[in-house]
């Protein structure tokens, strides 16, 4: 029982991260319509920036955590001003490439500037593990899963009870539309840009103590969150979260009782699994289209 609880634990953890990770997909999403491949640099670059703010200027965790914040989002504005922007005249697959394009040029420039060795930043939180049942939970996990859900709850908010997120949805329905009623498009989308990096780095900087960080964790971690989102139902913010824990329990129980080696294996065939049996995901809807 105890091995079984450790390995529910571990699958947790992954669960959490690839959701942060689905949660940035689903706001650039919910505004534009296009995917973000270069969301899981988004997060390496929040743990990049923690551990320089931390181990190298020796800043407080909380000023270094609202710096990652703002950091990020800094870096999402600029994502959208130099790939995403000057490509939307081209449709919305040249933008995707064109974000494939910028997560290529972000892993490059970030070894350069941080090399290419793992590199470490202090638990958040000290303590010994708490214990269930002869299993251990680390206390920096629990941190990631509050984070988790709090970041899910403030999204649902602000989608569905203020203006501003209603206005950041009509814009991924029909821009035109938008426009012709008085929404800002263009500062709709620069907002969800700000707020997609804003998280996935300020969830860079929480999984940092768990994981430690180099230049070339994003790819992999964009590509789960990617099957988060898509799991759970593109834009559906509960949905991803739902979509992280699942993959991150199947990779946790395939690596204790099957082999590690075979953990990305699984996580992409039930990727390719959903999209065969029910497209839309697990909570997403289907689109009726009249004719």
């Amino acid at each position: 029982m105890g091995e079984l609880i450790q390995f529910i634990f571990a699958g947790i953890t992954m669960g959490a991260i690839y959701s942060l990770v689905g949660l940035g997909f689903n706001l650039i999403y919910n505004s534009t319509g296009v995917i973000n491949f270069a969301q899981g640099e988004f997060v390496m670059l929040g743990g990049m920036f923690l551990y320089s703010l931390q181990q190298q200027l020796h800043l407080p965790l909380v000023p270094s955590l609202f710096l990652v914040f703002l950091g990020g989002g800094m870096v999402g504005i600029l994502a959208e001003f130099s790939t995403v922007k000057p490509l939307a005249k081209h449709g919305v697959i040249t933008m995707i490439i064109g974000t494939i394009g910028l997560s290529i040029a972000l892993k490059g420039i970030t070894m350069v500037i941080w090399g290419k060795n793992a590199l470490q930043v202090s638990p958040f939180v000290s303590g010994d593990p708490l214990l269930f049942f002869g299993a251990a939970l680390d206390r920096q996990v629990l941190l990631v899963c509050v984070l988790t859900l709090l970041i899910m709850l403030l999204l649902w908010g602000f989608f569905e009870l203020t203006l501003i997120g209603k206005a950041v949805q009509a814009c991924s329905i029909n821009q035109t539309a938008a426009r012709l009623v008085g929404i800002p498009v263009e500062v709709m989308v620069l907002l969800s840009f700000f707020l997609s990096g804003a998280v996935s780095a300020l969830a860079g900087a929480f999984i940092v103590p768990i994981t430690l960080v180099e230049y070339g964790m994003g790819t992999m971690l964009g590509l789960k969150g990617f099957c988060a989102a898509i799991l759970g139902g593109i834009g559906n913010n509960l949905g991803a979260v739902l979509g992280g824990i699942l993959l991150g329990l199947l990779e946790g129980l395939s690596s204790g009782y099957i082999s590690s080696t075979y953990k990305d294996a699984i996580a992409f065939l039930l990727l390719i699994v959903i999209l065969i049996w029910r497209p839309e995901g697990i909570l997403g809807k289907g689109k009726g289209e009249r004719v």
